[in-house]
Formats: structure tokens, C-alpha cells, sequence
């Protein structure tokens, strides 16, 4: 079927089908974006349906059955079963024909695309229209200057007094306002395809999340934004504009397929079942005669269907025709988890939203990771959905190819938040050339128009030779665009005002989301309980830590040595009791660092209005019921019976029931603390001061008469005071205690109670029970109000207003003396000496164990083959081109030939310079500027310049030159004017994603390789940094080094600047590798060659052309595989016998060697790591600084808490309290240090992995460094808690006891932080860390000394206890501060020093050994640290 030409009725779309007095008069959406469900990559001239604001009539009578539920079945990965469907569609499952839709999707998609349409149209549903329009936008935003927007201790301080200062009027705020958009003005019209063109940092996103109404709320916002005449506060801008963000933020262990339907679901799409039900209706209630199309009434039955087969299809149809369906079932993975590659989750961003209802599509650099063809693919659909079905498009690109940029209709011509030019596609050239500049043949106008708008690239473009340059700035450009006859056109449109009752009322979004409340949360209970799947394995672990430390309980405290004789039996029950409350407290605390990974996905879908806050709350408190009953069950059967409770059953079913609630409670507090949070760093904080004060008031630490009554309110308000004495009273009211002891008329279970300050009544069982429910609620109450009302901790980007300004158009230096500069930089080239080296590899296979996920969807094979016997070599002075579509395997063999594959098979032969490669030496002449720009976020772009250049260039470079090399690489890639910013997090802060690029290839730049391996190094850049990079490159190459680039989106000039190409096809076989030749002419003479490949048009862009024709697609038409032509090619040939040639050395030539194995020393290596671990911890103000604020906040509390009970010394009671005090204080704050450096450590390992893999140090040097930065921070830290509680707490002021007590102090924090680092290299990721830690915390706490002590601790058990650091700390600070003191106690008689032997075994004579063991712990906890982190690598590639 041809292409359907619009006649200008068709073109409007504007009649209202009028609904029935009967009709519902609901608001029903479908969006042009929908059908990306149908709008195919490949298809150039095609619709889709869209439905949005149209009203149907009689939707009472089409909404007889009741709305489609679906549970847990929608997101299940295996064993999908349809529900049932309707018609012809009836049991057929989803897979089970891979010609659902279109067997060919660039020639099968139009021809559906075009009958749907016909047949909705022809039951007479219009399409509303969106136009959208903005009147002096400006946003404005507050930066520090220079040095004091760098985040440190000090600037966080200065910057703290100067904000109070300035706000009380004492002091004029030192902030510089920066304007992002500068009065903007503008309209964007229904059924026009616009691109936004522009540098990075020119304002394009701000532009783009205003129109959206996803602004930070921080910023100044003025002007007005209007849709159809209608102000953002009068609809929901959110699901009327679709905003499609830069970064790929996902859930790891999701598929993409169970991405997609997750976002369909909770975005809508029952009005295209409705919409299905309607056509079906009015065709059959018309006798309309239909050209029956099989796909096409497919797709309509199935949507008319109440089965969940609505869902499977437009899943499957975004899958399609995103060219997602090859990876459909595989998880999207994460940084320490393969998945999905980088295009692949572009796309699946891309997908989430173009199943939404949104009326208006705003996407953002769309393009990063992507390939022409598949960026081509995707505009064009975006094209047709736009123009048949009237939809509003902004699309921002960085380098769109001139095929991709003849899509747009109009351009919207971006630069330091000036709009340069608003208009049609058609007259931007005029302009220029109004302005006097002409672009040139064979020059891309997209590259052009952001150069000619460049100070360091406008004049090469000025066609008035017979007048003067004189460079125009941007405000010049803008300014005359308002006297151009488009800028004319559009300030008389503006002035019409746009009449409301013009729109129709349901073109714009009114409803908050998507579906119903009740489908919402059905969705999110769906995930979550899918994500718990995937996380089994923390559940699992979980569990077992129970079971093995029941048993260590059990076997503790078992029941063949447990009396019930005394007070102090009761006393050895009840620290069992408090043990079994404590662990199952701790083991909730795995749900902090599960719930942090969900919040970045949650933030955004809570923008993007998928759900509501609660909807993401309530599952995992409903989900995780059953596992905290199983967490319970494990514990109290293993250990209830065995250690010797009470026997009654009802006893035990109410400690059961007890420790269920303890654990819903603990999960609900971790959970809250996580949302109050927002950071791994600040959650562990937080939670660890919480944890703190609640257990220290709980009446265990410190009995309930011993509580200062300022303090007293803390104590009724802590949820563990419920519970222990909830669990106490269960057990010491029971028949077993119901004894009384000789000499007293009080039952044995009710002076035990007593001692300790419990109640003694059997109600407060019930009233525990109650507490716990109300603090389940409360805490899930204010979980769900801190997602409600909190934002991301996104912190400001710490780049002063200088830097961050674009010098290509606000520069005031002479712009011929800054072109002269730039020239003269960029011929400077590479002055390091070097040696040249080439690289071969024959018959090359790289292979993966076949994904659990493709096998139970029918792979037979046991593995997956992703590199298919390549063969190839890359030479000095030849600048290779590695490219392919999307998934074709090019960073994967760039891994396998880096060697930073730690998981799959290799099998073929690598040679470098004709010996066979060896890791440790190849490691010192290439660099590897990898795809996923992995820097230590707190350092500056100059100083991670300077740390690669130290550690990788030889010890006879000196400083000085040294110096100069870094300095030059930053003027070739333009880094001068970020000098001083923070790289940052991506996604997070810092630099932008093109900044982080740019920064990534300096740091391989300066360590002078011989051969260097670029991953996509323009992805994110615009036309002109790409430019600037690429020729950077040629200069690199020039200087005779052997550089190989995987390059998606080269323009023409970038394309051609290559010498050769190795172009890969899906499966990771080779289709061409060889020269390009003068404009690519050997390239297209070999594909010409081939049967029925179409000739390439003239001035088309040979790599778009090259991609187009070798897909899939094209080869089943053509029915060729280009992998076996290339085969039986005489360019093969001659190719595997350039690589015979060069894999054999030549004549006296020697492999590779070098006196040491590092380009430097160990002793440098780890001043070097020192300086950049200084770095980043002085300027980490959520670690180093919330650490020390907390340190204080938790002495001040602890020396009030127990305000003056060193000096009550009188009773044991007062002893038992000081070690209480003793005990709270090392065990929390210990643990806060060794949780809040895990994330740190997790950070800087990434980190670590790529720069040991490219030889900068060895492992003991950056162990030595992260653990001697700690000493310096650990030492203020034992100095500030000592110096505020000891005198507070009124120990002895002895200062040969107050030494003692700060050593004993700093030591314990010491082994603490080094353990905290230890465990997390020892586990693969945060949360298997925290798992583990709550597991040895729980043992160092049960066998401290204080729950029961050394000598009632069981013979088979007292060697842990010699092994346990905690118990060697409580030694040392009791036996430092009593034990040699002579008071006798009331109730025994003995003095202090003889009954700290009798029951604690605390001897003052054993302080030394106590002291050098205490150090010995943190000396183990290090050295196993640089062990491990040498060992093992978790990093999965």
C-alpha cells in the first residue's frame, strides 16, 4: 500500500464526535507517543494511532465489563500465561509468534500503521491538538564564586555562618545570580516536528523540564508557560508533556520487557482498549466492510479484549519498533550487574515514556549511545506520529546526521539561554546568511548552525569578503532574528492571544494519574514483589544469619547451664532476651541499602506522575509480612525450647508473635530512615543515632530509675522499650519464675524484673503489642511523608559562574587571536617520546553462559556468543573506526582486547607488535577511555588530570614537564575553563555528561599511550566539542600511536577523518573491515558491489548509508548474509594475511618489558592515592562531616544521659550502668563508622577496578591510602567524644585514666572503620555488606561481655569470646576506670576491683595486653582489606 497523501481535512482533524446524553463525559487520552507502539525505526513514511482528547459517545454502553485487572502475572518473567482474550487471539501467548505484528518492520509497520488509521477514521474519532506557547520565560538560579562553591569542612562552615548572616540582613549575600534562560519567547505548534539545537550547558534542559513543569523548585522562575491558552496551574503539565530526561536511570533487576509494561500499566492505556472496543462497536453497529488486515485486527481484539493481553501487546509493539525486541527478556542491569548496553537503555528511556498518555513529547539529547540509523529510526517515527496524529514534538540532539535533521520541521537554535532562531527548517540558512555567514557543500547544517555561533569557529564561515569580521555574540544573533520575517511572523502570532473555547477540553491532561488508585498500587505490590524475586538471594542470606546465629544463641545459652536460682540467673535470661530483640532489629537493617538503589527510579516516576508516593510505600510493608513471620518462625523455634524459656505454648506463640512485629517495626524504621536520608552516607547516620538513642533508653542499656528525667520522655517514646519489656514480661511472669527464693515473699521472675527497672505487670505485654503496631503505622506513615514531600540530596554543581559560562560565545578575547591560539595548540601535538606498537588478534570468540532469563524463553544452547572468530589489527598512524548497530559487540571487543573482561570465555590469539599480549605489560602503553566515564567524584577536573599523569608517565618525565603535558591536554580538549570544578556523580552532580566525556579522554591523554582505545568518545557531545575531540584525536594519531574508536553518530567531516573501519552486524561477526578511501569511496564501491544494495545518493552520509543497508532487515529482503559475503571477499583475504604478516616480531625487535611492573614507585604510588583520597575527604561534607556531627551529637546526649554515674559507685546496679553507657556508646558509634564508610569505599573501588586495570598502582597502595586517611578523621573523632562525655559522665579525671580511656576509644573507632572497609571488599555490593555486618555485629554484641559475661559464658564458646574486639574494648575501658578501686559494693560486700574479676574476669594488671590486642584488630582488619581488594574482583564485564 503507497504512502496516503493528507488532504488539508485530514490534515486539521478537528470534528468533535459529540458523546450521547448517556456518555460518561469522562476524559479519555491516547498519546501520539502510545504508538511509537506504532511508529517503526526503520519506516519512513508511516502513522500511528493517536487518540489523545478525543471523545468517544456511549462509553457507558462500551463499559459494561469492569475495568481489566492484572496482578503479579503482568510482571512475572517466566511462565507467562495470557488470561484469555478475545476472537482470534484467544490463548495465544506472548513470544509464541514472532509475527504478531510485522515479520519485516520497516515495510510490514506503515502498511498497519495506515490501515488502523483508515479504520478509526472512519468511524468518525477525532484528534485534538496541543499548542504551546512561552512569553519571557526566565530562569535564574544562586552560585557561589570561585573557590567557595568547592564543596570542604571549611567552605560548608564559612558558607553556613554567611547564609544565617546574610539572612538576618547583618551581611549582603556574596551569591551571584546566573541567568539559564534569559526571556524567552516562543511558540510550538501541533503537528510540527522541532528540534532544539544547541552546546551543552546552553540551556536546552532548563528550557525543555520548564516546558514540562519539572523544574527544580529552587530555581527563580518568571514568565508564563501556556498550553492551548491554558497556565500549567490549570491542568496536569506533567501527563499532558512527556519529558524523556539524559540519563537512563532504571531498575537493574528488571527486564526491559517488564520495564516497559510496568510503565504502561501505571501510565494508562485503557482508553485504547476503549478506543478498540468503540471501532469494533461502531464498525458492527454500521455494517462498516472492512479490508480485513490480520495485525490489524489482531491488535484491535486484543485491546477490545478484558484479558491482560492489552498490556503484552503494547509491550510487544514498543519492544518492536524500539528495536528492543533482541533483548526483551534481559535484565537492564547496573554498574556491578551486566545487563543491556548503553544505546539499548537509552532506548528503554525512550520507550518508558512513549507509552504514556502525554499529548506533547519533550526528549532531551535523545541520541547519546546510539547509532544514525537507529537515532534516524526513531525520529522518523516520532515524525509520522507527530504529523498524521497531530502531535507536539521537541527533540533535543547533539549531532543529529543531515538524513535525521531533514526530518524536523522547524529548529529551535539554542546558545547561553538566548534563543538564536525559532522557526522552519526551510529559512535557517537565510538567516545566517542574512547575517553573513554561508554554510559550506559537504558540511552537515547541523554542525554549521553550533558553529557559527562559536567564537573560536565563526569566521571560517563569513562570506563577505569585501567587509571586515567582526565576531556577532549570541544576544546579536537573537536580537536580529526579531527583524527577520520568521521572528516577524512569530511576534505577530504571539500577539493573538489563543482562545480557550477553542481547545478541546480533553486535549489537556486533568486527571493527577494515569489509572486508578487501586491499579496503581496493584502494579507497585506487582514490581516490588518481582524485585524480592530477584533480591532473593539478601532474603536468603538474611534468613541464614538468623538460623546460624539462633544457633550460636542456643548453644550459648543452653539449658543444660541456665538455673533459676538468683537474681543473677534472671539477669543471664534477660540479656538473652535483649540479644533476640536487638538481632532482629539489626536484621532489618538490609532494607536501608535495597530501598536507597529504588529512590533515584522513585524520584523520577514520582515526577512523571506514574504513581503516588503511598502506592510505592505500601507494597513492600504488605509483601514483607510473610518474610518477617519466617524470619520469627526460624528464630524462636531454634532457639525458644533449646535455651529454656518458659515451656507454657502460650508463651511461646506470644514471643512469636512478639518478634513478627519487631521485625515489620524494624523494617518500617530502616525504611523511614532511608526516605529521610536520601543517601547511602546520610541514612547510616541517621539510622545509627536513632538506633542509638532508642536502644540506649530502651531500660536494658540503662535501667528506668536510673534515666534522667529530661530524659524520660525519650524512654516512653522509644519502640524497643515496648518491646523489651513486652518480651521480658512474657517470660519472667511465666510458671517457671513463679518461684519464690528463700528468705523472700516475691516471686523470683518479679525481682528479676525489678532489678532492672521492668514492669511488673502482665498487661504490658498487651500494651507492647500495641506500641509496636502504632510505631508499624507511624513509621510507615512517616516513610510515605518523607517521599511525599522530600527531594533528591541532588547537590549543586560546584563550578563557580566563571567556568561554567560557554567561552564560545561570551569571550571577550580578540577571536582572531584566540582561532591563532587554538591552531596553534592543536598542530602542538603529543611531545612525550613514545614507542609505536600495533596490535593484531585472529579468530577472536567471546562468549557469555546463555541468561537464565533466554533460556527459560527456549534457548537451547549453553552459551551465548557475542564476539563470532574476528580477526583484525590495528596499525600505528591508522585511526580505525569500530562500529556497528546498537548491540553488535563493540565495547565488548574492546573489553577483550583491553583485557577488562572478568566473566565469559575468550578463545583466539591477541599479539601486540607480534608477541603474544601480556596483561601487565599492555596495561602500560594503552589507554582505555571507557564508555561509562568512571572518575572519583570529589576531585577536580585538574587534579584527576594530574593524579593519571603522576601515576602513568615514567619517573624521568619531572614535575615541570609533567606539569606542561597536563596543561596542554586540557587546552586540546578545552578543560581549561572547568579547571576547578568537581567532577561528581553522574546523574548527580557535577560535571555534565559531554564535560565528563571530554574529561575521560584527557585522563587517558596524559598517560602518553602507544595505543589507545576510545568508547563512543563523541557520545554526548555536541557537533562542535565532537570536533574538537575528534581532531584532537587525528593529532594524536598523527603522532604515530594506534587509536580505535566505537563510533555511533559521525557526521560527514568526523566520518571520513577515519582511515579505516571494522563494522560489525548483531551476533559479533565482522561485515567490513578495511580502508574508507577518499570520501569513504572504497567503502561504498565494495557495498555497491553486492547484490541489490541500493546506491548511496549523492551528498548522503556514507555511515548513515553503510548502517541502513546492512540490517537485518535488509538482509532478509535481499536474501544475503554480509558476514559470509565479507568471508569469501578478497578483503578478507588480504586481511588475515596483513595479520599473518604482523603477528610474527620483527627481525631484531623484542617483546615488550620494563624494569618494574608500574610506572612508578610503591612509595609514590601511595603518596599519589594519599593526595587524592585527602582530597575527596576533606571536601565529602555527608561523610567526614556528618560524622563528626554526629560524633558530638551523640556525646552530648550519652553525658547527659548519664549525667555524673561515674561517680555512683556505691551498688552493682551503678556499675552494670557505667558498662550499659560503656557499651552503647563504642557499639553505636563503631558500627555508624564502619556502615557510613561502606558507601564511600563502594565509590572508590568502581573507581579502583578501571585504574588498576590500566596499570596506575598496585593494590597496596590505594589499601594503604584509604586506610591511613582514616586515622586523621578517627583520631578528632575519639578526641571530641572524649573530650565532651568523660568529664560529663564524671569518671575520674586522672589523666592517666582519661588517656587511657581516649586511647581505648580511638582504637576501637579505628578497627571499626578499618572493619566497616574490610567488609565491604569481602562482598560484592552495599547490600550484601550490610547483611554480613548485621551478622558479625550481632555476635560482637552477644559475645562482648556485656549480654552475659565472660565467665557465665558456656567452655566450648570463651575462645570467640577472646576472638571478639568489642569485648576486648569493654575490658579495657571498665578495667581502666575501676578496676583499682577499693569501694565495696552494698549488696555483695565485694570491692569494685574484686567483683570486676569475679564476674566480668577484668583485671587492671592485663590493660597492656588489652591495648595491643585492641591495636592488633585494626592492624588484622587492614591487612585482610589490602588482601581481598587484591584478590577479588566483583566487577562483572
Amino acid at each position: 500500500m503507497g504512502r496516503k497523501e493528507r488532504s488539508p481535512a485530514s490534515t486539521t482533524h478537528e470534528v468533535e464526535v459529540i458523546s450521547s446524553p448517556n456518555s460518561v463525559g469522562s476524559s479519555l487520552y491516547y498519546s501520539p507517543y502510545n504508538d511509537l507502539l506504532t511508529a517503526d525505526e526503520d519506516h519512513r513514511g508511516g502513522g500511528s494511532v493517536h487518540m489523545a482528547g478525543a471523545r468517544l459517545g456511549s462509553l457507558k454502553d462500551v463499559m459494561k465489563s469492569p475495568p481489566w485487572m492484572r496482578g503479579y502475572r503482568d510482571l512475572k518473567l517466566e511462565g507467562d500465561e495470557d488470561c484469555g482474550g478475545a476472537g482470534s487471539l484467544a490463548g495465544k501467548s506472548r513470544g509464541s509468534d514472532e509475527s504478531l505484528f510485522f515479520r519485516d518492520v520497516q515495510h510490514d509497520h506503515p502498511q498497519f500503521l495506515l490501515q488502523l488509521k483508515r479504520r478509526i477514521d472512519r468511524v468518525g474519532i477525532e484528534l485534538s491538538t496541543v499548542e504551546v506557547r512561552f512569553e519571557g520565560l526566565r530562569v535564574e538560579a544562586e552560585a557561589r564564586k570561585a573557590s567557595r562553591a568547592l564543596p570542604s569542612l571549611y567552605n560548608f562552615t564559612a558558607n553556613m555562618v554567611e547564609d544565617l548572616l546574610s539572612y538576618i540582613h547583618i551581611l549582603e549575600s556574596r551569591k551571584k545570580q546566573v541567568c539559564i534562560l534569559k526571556d524567552l519567547t516562543g511558540i510550538l505548534k501541533p503537528s510540527r516536528m522541532t528540534l532544539l539545537l544547541g552546546p551543552p550547558s546552553s540551556g536546552k534542559t532548563t528550557f525543555l523540564t520548564a516546558l514540562a513543569g519539572q523544574l527544580d523548585p529552587s530555581l527563580k522562575v518568571s514568565g508564563e508557560v501556556t498550553f492551548n491558552g491554558h497556565r500549567m496551574d490549570e491542568f496536569v503539565a506533567q501527563r499532558t508533556a512527556a519529558y524523556v530526561g539524559q540519563h537512563d536511570q532504571h531498575i537493574g533487576e528488571m527486564t526491559v520487557r517488564e520495564t516497559l509494561a510496568f510503565s504502561a500499566r501505571c501510565q494508562g492505556s485503557q482508553f485504547l482498549s476503549e478506543v478498540a472496543k468503540e471501532v469494533l462497536k461502531r464498525e458492527s453497529e454500521r455494517n462498516i466492510k472492512v479490508d480485513v488486515d490480520h495485525n490489524v485486527d489482531i491488535f484491535l481484539k486484543a485491546m477490545a479484549s478484558e484479558g491482560g493481553q492489552k498490556l503484552d501487546i503494547l509491550t510487544e509493539y514498543v519492544t518492536k519498533i524500539l528495536g528492543l525486541d533482541q533483548c526483551a527478556d534481559t535484565i537492564v542491569g547496573n554498574e556491578m550487574r551486566r545487563g543491556i548496553s548503553g544505546g539499548q537503555k537509552k532506548r528503554l528511556t525512550i520507550g518508558e515514556m512513549l507509552v504514556g498518555p502525554a499529548r506533547v513529547l519533550l526528549m532531551d539529547e535523545i541520541s547519546n549511545g546510539l547509532d544514525t540509523s537507529t537515532t534516524f529510526q526513531i525520529v522518523n517515527s516520532i515524525k509520522h506520529t507527530t504529523h498524521i496524529l497531530n502531535g507536539t514534538s521537541v527533540v533535543s540532539l547533539l549531532q543529529p546526521a543531515p538524513e535525521t535533521y531533514e526530518l524536523f520541521d522547524d529548529i529551535i537554535l539554542f546558545s547561553d539561554g538566548h534563543i538564536v532562531y525559532q522557526g522552519p527548517r526551510e529559512d535557517i540558512l537565510q538567516f545566517f546568511r542574512h547575517m553573513g555567514f554561508t554554510c559550506p557543500e559537504r558540511k552537515a547544517i547541523a554542525d554549521f548552525l553550533q558553529e557559527v555561533i562559536s567564537r573560536n569557529d565563526q569566521q571560517q564561515y563569513w562570506s563577505h569578503e569585501d567587509q571586515p569580521y567582526c565576531f556577532i555574540t549570541v544576544k546579536e544573533f537573537s536580537d536580529a532574528f526579531l527583524s527577520f520575517h520568521v521572528g516577524k511572523r512569530m511576534k505577530e502570532e504571539m500577539s493573538i492571544p489563543f482562545e480557550k473555547d477553542m481547545s478541546n477540553p480533553f486535549a489537556l491532561a486533568t486527571n493527577k494519574y494515569g489509572t486508578t488508585k487501586m491499579e496503581l498500587l496493584k502494579a507497585c505490590m506487582a514490581r516490588e514483589f518481582l524485585l524480592m524475586k530477584r533480591n532473593s538471594i539478601v532474603h536468603i542470606f538474611k534468613l541464614l544469619q538468623l538460623a546460624l546465629m539462633g544457633i550460636v544463641l542456643m548453644t550459648l545459652f543452653f539449658r543444660s547451664g541456665m538455673t533459676r536460682d538468683s537474681v543473677l540467673d534472671g539477669m543471664v535470661y534477660m540479656g538473652a532476651l535483649f540479644f533476640i530483640v536487638i538481632m532482629i532489629i539489626f536484621n532489618g537493617m538490609a532494607e536501608q541499602s535495597l530501598n536507597i538503589a529504588k529512590l533515584p527510579i522513585f524520584y523520577k516516576q514520582r515526577n512523571y506522575l506514574f504513581y503516588p508516593p503511598w502506592a510505592f510505600s505500601l507494597p513492600p510493608c504488605i509483601l514483607q509480612i510473610p518474610t518477617a513471620i519466617l524470619e520469627a518462625a526460624v528464630w524462636v523455634f531454634i532457639t525458644y525450647f533449646m535455651i529454656g524459656f518458659d515451656p507454657e505454648l502460650s508463651r511461646f506463640f506470644k514471643q512469636f508473635f512478639l518478634l513478627i512485629l519487631v521485625s515489620k517495626m524494624s523494617n518500617a524504621l530502616f525504611r523511614m530512615m532511608s526516605g529521610l536520608g536520601r543517601t547511602a552516607v546520610l541514612t547510616n547516620l541517621l539510622a545509627g543515632f536513632t538506633l542509638l538513642t532508642l536502644l540506649a533508653l530502651s531500660g536494658f542499656v540503662m535501667s528506668r530509675e536510673n534515666i534522667n528525667k529530661f530524659w524520660i520522655w525519650g524512654y516512653w517514646a522509644s519502640p524497643f522499650m515496648y518491646a523489651q519489656n513486652a518480651v521480658v514480661v512474657n517470660e519472667f511472669l511465666g510458671k517457671s519464675w513463679s518461684h519464690v527464693p528463700p528468705g523472700s515473699i516475691v516471686p523470683l521472675g518479679v525481682q528479676v524484673l525489678k532489678s532492672r527497672g521492668f514492669f511488673t505487670n502482665e498487661y504490658w505485654y498487651w500494651i507492647g503489642i500495641g506500641g509496636l503496631l502504632g510505631y508499624i503505622v507511624l513509621f510507615n506513615l512517616g516513610y510515605t511523608l518523607s517521599l511525599m514531600f522530600l527531594n533528591p540530596l541532588d547537590k549543586p554543581q560546584a563550578i563557580s559562574p566563571a567556568s561554567s559560562t560557554r567561552m564560545n560565545s561570551t569571550s571577550q578575547d580578540k577571536p582572531k587571536d584566540k582561532v591563532k591560539k587554538m591552531k596553534r595548540k592543536s598542530k602542538k601535538g603529543m611531545v612525550l617520546p613514545f614507542q609505536p606498537h600495533f596490535i593484531t588478534f585472529d579468530d577472536i570468540t567471546y562468549s557469555v553462559d546463555m541468561p537464565k532469563e533466554m533460556k527459560v524463553h527456549g534457548a537451547p544452547e549453553k552459551k551465548l556468543i557475542l564476539l563470532n572468530s574476528l580477526s583484525g589489527s590495528f596499525r600505528p598512524g591508522v585511526l580505525t573506526a569500530l562500529m556497528g548497530v546498537t548491540g553488535a559487540g563493540k565495547t565488548t571487543l574492546l573489553d577483550v582486547l583491553a583485557g577488562r573482561k572478568t566473566a565469559g570465555y575468550i578463545h583466539g590469539t591477541i599479539t601486540i607488535s607480534g608477541y603474544p599480549k601480556k596483561q601487565h605489560t599492555f596495561a602500560r602503553i594503552a589507554g582505555y577511555c571507557e564508555q561509562n566515564d568512571i572518575h572519583s567524584p570529589l576531585v577536580t577536573v585538574y587534579e584527576s588530570l594530574v593524579y593519571s599523569a603522576w601515576l602513568r608517565l615514567p619517573n624521568e618525565v619531572d614535575m615541570e614537564t609533567r606539569t606542561m603535558f597536563v596543561e596542554e591536554v586540557m587546552g586540546l580538549v578545552e578543560l581549561n575553563n572547568l579547571r576547578n570544578s568537581i567532577v561528581g556523580l553522574p546523574g548527580v552532580n557535577g560535571l555534565s555528561i559531554e564535560q565528563r566525556k571530554r574529561l575521560t579522554i584527557a585522563v587517558e591523554l596524559v598517560a602518553n599511550p602507544s595505543i589507545i582505545f576510545m568508547d563512543e568518545p563523541t557520545s554526548g557531545l555536541d557537533a562542535r566539542a565532537a570536533a574538537i575531540v575528534m581532531r584532537t584525536v587525528r593529532n594524536t594519531v598523527d603522532t604515530g600511536r594506534t587509536v580505535v574508536c566505537t563510533i555511533h553518530q559521525p557526521s560527514v567531516d568526523i566520518f571520513e577523518s577515519f582511515d579505516e573501519l571494522f563494522l560489525l552486524k548483531r551476533g559479533g561477526r565482522e561485515i567490513y573491515v578495511g580502508p574508507l578511501g577518499y570520501n569513504s569511496c572504497h567503502l561504498i564501491q565494495y557495498f555497491e558491489r553486492i547484490r541489490g544494495v541500493r546506491k548511496i545518493k549523492p551528498g548522503y552520509n556514507p555511515a548513515t548509508w553503510m548502517l541502513e543497508i546492512t540490517t537485518a532487515a535488509k538482509e532478509t529482503e535481499l536474501e544475503i548474509d554480509f558476514a559470509s559475503i565479507y568471508r569469501n571477499s578478497n578483503l578478507y583475504k588480504e586481511n588475515k594475511g596483513t595479520i599473518g604478516q604482523l603477528s610474527k616480531p620483527a627481525p631484531g625487535s623484542i617483546d615488550l618489558n620494563f624494569p618494574t611492573k608500574f610506572s612508578t614507585s610503591l612509595f609514590t604510588q601511595a603518596i599519589a592515592c594519599l593526595w587524592k583520597q585527602h582530597k575527596s575527604y576533606w571536601r565529602n561534607l555527608t561523610y567526614t562531616g556528618a560524622r563528626l556531627f554526629f560524633t558530638a551529637t551523640i556525646a552530648l546526649m550519652f553525658g547527659t544521659m548519664f549525667l555524673n554515674l561515674g561517680k555512683n559507685t556505691t551498688k552493682e546496679q551503678d556499675l552494670f550502668n557505667a558498662f550499659g553507657s560503656m557499651f552503647g556508646s563504642v557499639f553505636f558509634i563503631g558500627v555508624q563508622n564502619a556502615l557510613s564508610v561502606q558507601p564511600i569505599i563502594d565509590v572508590e573501588r568502581s573507581v579502583y577496578y578501571r585504574e588498576k586495570a590500566v596499570g596506575m598502582y598496585a593494590s597496596f597502595p590505594f589499601a594503604a591510602s584509604q586506610v591511613l586517611i582514616e586515622i586523621p578523621y578517627v583520631f578528632v573523632q575519639a578526641v571530641m567524644y572524649s573530650a565532651i562525655v568523660y568529664p560529663l559522665i564524671g569518671y575520674d579525671l586522672n589523666p592517666h585514666k582519661y588517656l587511657w580511656f581516649f586511647c581505648v576509644m580511638f582504637f576501637t573507632l579505628l578497627y571499626f572503620t578499618f572493619y566497616g572497609i574490610m567488609n565491604l571488599a569481602l562482598t560484592p555490593n552495599q547490600h550484601i555488606a550490610y547483611v554480613a555486618s548485621g551478622a558479625f555485629f550481632g555476635v560482637w554484641n552477644l559475645f562482648s561481655g556485656f549480654v552475659i559475661p565472660k565467665t557465665r559464658i558456656p567452655t566450648w564458646w570463651r575462645w570467640y569470646y577472646w576472638a571478639n574486639p568489642v569485648a576486648w574494648t569493654l575490658n579495657g575501658l571498665l578495667t581502666s576506670q575501676y578496676g583499682d578501686e577499693e569501694t565495696r559494693l552494698e549488696m555483695s560486700g565485694l570491692t569494685i576491683k574484686e567483683f570486676l574479676k569475679l564476674y566480668y574476669d577484668f583485671e587492671s594488671d592485663r590493660l597492656r595486653v588489652v591495648a595491643t590486642v585492641i591495636i592488633g584488630f585494626g592492624v588484622l582488619f587492614a591487612f585482610v582489606f589490602a588482601i581481598s581488594i587484591k584478590l577479588l574482583n566483583f566487577q562483572k564485564r
